[in-house]
C-alpha cells in the first residue's frame, strides 16, 4: 500500500516536473521554426550548451519515470502480473526508456 502512494506521488511529481518543460520545448520550436531556423541551424545552437543538456536530461528523466509507473498500472490491471515480475518490468522499462532518452539528448548537446 504504501509503495502505491509512493508511486503516485512520484508520477504526480514528475508531471509537475514534466509541464513547464513541454511549454518551454514546444515554445522554442515555434519559435525556431517561425524564424526559419533549419535542423542543422537548430544543432549547432544546442551542441555544447550545458544549459539544453540538463534541460533535456531533466525532461527525459521525468518522462522516462512518469511513462514506466504509468504502463506498470496498466500491465497490472491488465495482465494481472503482480510482485517481483511487475518491479521488474517497470524499472526495466525506466531504463529502456531513460538510456534512449539520454542517447537523444547526448547526440543532440554534445559536440
Amino acid at each position: 500500500m504504501m509503495l502505491d502512494v509512493r508511486l503516485y506521488l512520484a508520477q504526480r511529481i514528475s508531471a509537475m516536473i514534466m509541464a513547464p518543460l513541454v511549454f518551454i520545448h514546444l515554445g522554442m520550436m515555434v519559435y525556431a521554426i517561425q524564424g526559419g531556423l533549419s535542423a542543422a541551424e537548430i544543432l549547432g545552437r544546442t551542441q555544447g550548451s550545458v544549459f539544453w543538456m540538463l534541460f533535456y536530461g531533466l525532461f527525459v528523466a521525468a518522462a522516462s519515470l512518469h511513462a514506466a509507473i504509468g504502463l506498470r498500472v496498466i500491465v497490472h490491471e491488465t495482465l494481472r502480473l503482480r510482485g517481483m515480475a511487475l518491479r521488474a518490468l517497470t524499472w526495466g522499462l525506466f531504463a529502456v526508456f531513460f538510456v534512449m532518452g539520454a542517447r537523444a539528448v547526448m547526440a543532440v548537446t554534445m559536440i
